[in-house]
């Protein structure tokens, strides 16, 4: 940039938040919810049993062996508008999401929360092309019910599903979307 007085100065792109993850940028949205009161969401931790942990001091103690107690759901639950809210979070590299990257279990309890009255899906961002978008599980279902193909193939999440739009504040508004569905519901 030139300045009036011939002072030229070079400003570097920063970079630096290129390679966010999905999940922190979940994080960031669900911060900026709730220190919004627009709705409560969280990450929810996986449960595990530790085993052995080293002791130097209290505040240095190291888990040094654990395991998972069950299977986690899924990665993310909360409330909005009195709705609630559950969902799994998925990156992929590929121009597909590969059916083994979401387990049995967590289609299942997609499946429960939507039959009692609360909103499933799952988001998963395209790495390559650096589009995210949420999939109900009605639509997976449908997906399964109509394909024996081992991966979801992005075609059908631009058809079937929402793409989120990246923004300042929120960084992925999906809630937006949340509300899309409930209103196409009525």
């Amino acid at each position: 940039m030139n300045y009036p007085n011939g002072i030229k100065k070079i400003f570097k792109i920063n970079t630096s938040n290129r390679g966010m993850t999905l999940e922190q940028d979940l994080n960031d949205t669900n911060l900026y919810y709730r220190n919004n009161d627009i709705a409560v969401i969280y990450k929810k931790p996986t449960p595990i049993t530790i085993n052995k942990v080293d002791y130097k001091s209290r505040k240095d103690a190291v888990i040094k062996e654990a395991h998972f107690i069950i299977p986690s759901t899924t990665d993310y639950n909360g409330i909005y508008k009195g709705l609630y809210i559950d969902f799994e979070a998925k990156e992929t590299r590929k121009n597909y999401f590969p059916l083994a990257n979401i387990h049995n279990h967590q289609i299942e309890h997609l499946r429960k929360i939507r039959k009692c009255g609360g909103i499933g899906f799952i988001i998963v961002r395209f790495v390559l092309k650096n589009n995210t978008y949420l999939l109900e599980i009605d639509k997976i279902d449908k997906f399964l019910d109509n394909s024996n193909r081992k991966s979801i193939p992005e075609e059908y999440f631009i058809k079937e599903g929402y793409l989120i739009k990246q923004g300042y504040n929120p960084y992925l508004d999906y809630l937006k979307i949340v509300d899309i569905i409930k209103e196409s519901e009525k």
